[in-house]
């Protein structure tokens, strides 16, 4: 067989390069809840690589060194926005806004930050199309949603603090 195609006995102990995981180029805007889910994760992460040691398997340990360095970049350009200080009578970030859609039905929707996001329960980045239509809109608003179903009208119920 060719050589060329043979595995270097010496490149299993070698770490695996792998491409850094990109930081999103807007302001990493987060919630007190955010950050502190930041923290956590990166205190996770931390305990997990200590935990495997150094002789562990250098593609996995490579993967958490990636992961936590990607962490700690978020937590080193978070901006801690607290909704508890703002006036409710407008969408702002880190709040919830109760909406009525044009079929009748109401939900709340909280707006987060992009690490925050899980828009099946109501989370929504501030970063969305969605959320972009609600910001500074306030009690009895409409705003008009732009879905890639088409247009949508949403009234604006009420706004309060997360």
């Amino acid at each position: 067989m060719n050589r060329a195609f043979m595995k270097d006995p010496d490149d299993a102990a070698r770490p695996e390069v792998l491409p850094e995981r990109p930081q999103s180029p807007h302001p990493n805007y987060v919630t007190p809840s955010g950050l502190q889910r930041l923290r956590v994760q990166a205190a996770d992460l931390a305990a997990r690589l200590q935990e495997i040691g150094p002789s562990a398997d250098p593609h996995e340990r490579a993967l958490l060194q990636r992961d936590l360095r990607w962490v700690e970049g978020r937590l080193q350009r978070a901006i801690l926005v607290d909704p508890a200080v703002q006036a409710p009578d407008r969408v702002r970030f880190g709040m919830t806004v109760e909406v009525r859609h044009e079929d009748g039905s109401t939900e709340a929707l909280t707006i987060v930050g992009e690490d925050e996001a899980e828009p099946g329960t109501g989370r929504i980045s501030w970063l969305s199309p969605l959320a972009a239509a609600l910001l500074d809109a306030g009690p009895g608003d409409e705003v008009t949603w732009q879905r890639p179903a088409g247009r949508t009208r949403l009234e604006i119920l009420g706004v309060r603090s997360s």
